[in-house]
């Protein structure tokens, strides 16, 4: 496979409607934020985990395809499959708990296996260091935080479910319903919900750090595609509504790049729409507008004018 040979830098925008899209496990579950500004938070972790799960999805069998951090996996079984292929004929490979690399020249074929196998770690790199030791590998793809555009207003939903979930609890909830039978077998719950939130998060893509993982052209063209439709296979009671809204790739026409990627990003603006007009986030004329409640409250601007020599700009989505 050949590596990928130009830098590229991304903005992705992406909103949640009536969901949670990455709770807080410190905070009951609550959807992240950020507690001086009450912007709403999704971490890369999480954005990475929905990445693998599409690839899972739409590779899943694929030679290079294959997800290194996955669901019930044991990590040190995956180094294991390295140790595999390069001694076959070494029983200690198939069997022991620690195994070490005996040279340099053997640590980059082990490193070099798990590229060519995985694509998260030809991706976004690993620490593959434990017990069954193939090394560190530093990826190519790297995301930010995601972090919504205004502030977002976290609420605490009461449910109910009218089934108990066994015969104590059935016996407990029988001797407190009194003369009102309907909360026979009810049990309360908490879920916890954004209204609307539209989220920006920034990516890179490193053409040098992928020449050491072998993550090319056909790579990127699949990241692409993982970004724009991964949420459409992520649905679940918490995260019902959440929809890719808009992707925008600068494209450098070397490896190096061509300008910074933040003086980039600056060229995608989000602004209010209200009233059917346009003001920019913060604006003390939105204090007594409407909250945001869809994306076509918002505009979204790039600026294209003045591209620095051997930058282009991607609409993707």
């Amino acid at each position: 496979m050949t590596a990928l040979s130009h830098r590229s830098d991304f903005v992705f925008l992406f909103d949640v409607t009536n969901g949670n899209p990455n709770g807080d496990p410190d905070a009951g579950n609550l959807p992240r934020l950020d507690p001086e500004t009450n912007l709403g938070l999704v971490t890369d972790v999480c954005l990475k985990r929905k990445i693998r799960n599409y690839a899972e999805l739409a590779k899943g069998g694929e030679t290079g395809y294959a997800i290194y951090v996955r669901e019930g996996a044991i990590l040190n079984e995956q180094h294991r499959k390295a140790y595999l292929a390069e001694r076959p004929d070494d029983k200690k490979a198939a069997t022991d708990k620690k195994l070490s690399p005996q040279s340099d020249d053997e640590m980059i074929r082990l490193r070099q296996f798990m590229c060519d196998n995985f694509f998260d770690v030809r991706s976004f790199g690993a620490v593959m260091s434990t017990g069954i030791n193939c090394g560190q590998v530093r990826g190519p793809v790297q995301l930010s935080f995601a972090q919504s555009i205004e502030a977002i207003v976290p609420l605490e939903i009461s449910i109910t479910r009218m089934a108990a979930t066994n015969e104590a609890e059935k016996k407990k909830n029988e001797e407190g319903a009194g003369e009102d039978d309907r909360t026979e077998n009810r049990t309360m719950g908490r879920k916890h919900i954004v209204p609307y939130g539209l989220y920006r998060a920034h990516g890179f893509v490193s053409a040098k750090l992928a020449e050491r993982t072998g993550f090319g052209d056909a790579d990127l063209a699949f990241l692409w595609d993982a970004l724009k439709n991964m949420f459409e296979h992520d649905r679940s009671a918490a995260r019902g509504e959440m929809a890719a809204r808009k992707l925008v790739a600068f494209e450098h026409d070397c490896a190096l790049g061509r300008a910074p990627a933040h003086e980039l990003f600056d060229r995608v603006a989000i602004d209010r729409v209200s009233g059917g007009e346009i003001y920019p986030i913060g604006d003390k004329r939105l204090d007594n507008a409407p909250p945001a409640r869809r994306f076509s409250d918002y505009r979204v601007s790039i600026d294209d004018g003045n591209l620095p020599d051997g930058v282009t700009i991607r609409e993707l989505l």
